[in-house]
């Protein structure tokens, strides 16, 4: 592992810390020292485990969370729940005794979203599913696989995500957790990847993830006083909890045209089709608030564009006159590029 990959690792610390997860180790046997060794891996970045299976015995895990001397609780839960939640609180983990081989029962499901568990995890063994990326509970219907079914079913019980994983596959679960797209099947109940307003405490983290493009001039200088006075012209992308994109319009008082600005998607997350989600999310907000052209200045983006998003060479007549005089006392040189919008808001 680079020092990139544990730098990305650190950024789910503090959204992970003091969290619970039920985790059902359903996974074949070779594979639960891994686990166990995962496992032991969330405990120290202050992740509280609820674990349990469908499959193996409350003894089988014991032996193997002593052996790699994971903090647990001698006592098996099986219904008092406020004895469950004093261990969590001390920092120990709980194993469970579950009744049911269904591994997203109702007892099961009961039991995560009662003690507000962030997430109902997985590790199936064989007969499980290929991995589907994230999948929103309210568009799962009843043709789609059985497992992923019970998965939604969860959901609307309460649980927020729930996770389906292979519990043969080394280090899956930090796979899964330590990165914004994963490696298995997530079915969410509530809001996974949105594009919404710049709130002021992403100020910080906005400045810092697009101070390479600005350093390289393809960007604007920005600073925290003129982000802030202008704070909502900006809308960032943000999947699980963490930005991984930007772009700003700005609109000119007297005019119907507005600017496509400070677009920027993290290089972890290019090629996936974000950067034109975000410029259709602004081109959206542009109508509903009357504006009948956007342009956007650029050089390093025009093929984007021009070839995804249909934008249309300009002249600099063609912007408006105050942003025509910045742009030359900048001394920047840009191609400007536009777009017409529908009359129809969306």
């Amino acid at each position: 592992m680079s020092w990139g990959d544990v730098r990305g690792l650190l950024q789910y610390v503090p959204q992970f810390r003091g969290k619970v997860f039920v985790i059902l180790v359903d996974a074949p046997e070779p594979a639960l020292a891994e686990v166990m060794l995962d496992l032991l891996a969330l405990q120290g970045v202050g992740v509280h485990l609820v674990i349990g299976s469908t499959v193996h015995s409350t003894d089988a895990l014991l032996d193997r969370a002593a052996e790699v001397e994971l903090k647990y609780s001698q006592t098996v839960y099986q219904s008092d729940e406020t004895e469950l939640l004093a261990a969590l609180g001390r920092g120990q983990a709980v194993v469970a005794r579950f009744q049911s081989s269904d591994p997203f029962s109702t007892q099961i499901a009961s039991l995560a979203a009662s003690i507000s568990a962030a997430k109902l995890v997985l590790l199936h063994g064989a007969g499980g599913i290929s991995a589907q990326g994230a999948v929103r509970a309210a568009e799962v219907t009843e043709n789609a696989p059985e497992l992923i079914v019970a998965a939604a079913d969860a959901c609307h019980a309460g649980v927020p995500r729930v996770h389906i994983l292979d519990g043969g596959s080394p280090a899956v679960l930090l796979d899964e957790f330590f990165s914004n797209e994963g490696v298995g099947t997530m079915v969410y109940a509530d809001s996974y990847r949105v594009i919404r307003p710049l709130r002021e405490d992403d100020i910080v983290e906005l400045l810092g993830m697009i101070g390479r493009s600005v350093r390289n001039s393809t960007l604007v200088p920005r600073g925290y006083a003129d982000i802030e006075k202008n704070l909502g012209d900006y809308f960032v992308m943000d999947i699980d909890g963490n930005v991984v994109g930007s772009v700003a319009l700005h609109r000119y008082p007297d005019d119907d045209r507005a600017e496509i600005a400070c677009l920027y998607v993290k290089q972890a997350h290019e090629g996936l089709g974000y950067g034109q989600e975000l410029v259709l999310h602004a081109q959206r907000a542009a109508q509903r608030s009357g504006v009948k052209t956007v342009f956007a200045l650029t050089n390093r983006a025009a093929k984007f564009f021009q070839n995804e998003l249909g934008y249309q060479p300009l002249s600099l007549d063609d912007i408006p006159s105050d942003r025509r005089e910045q742009l030359i006392t900048s001394g920047r040189s840009s191609q400007v590029f536009g777009q017409t919008l529908s009359t129809e808001a969306g």
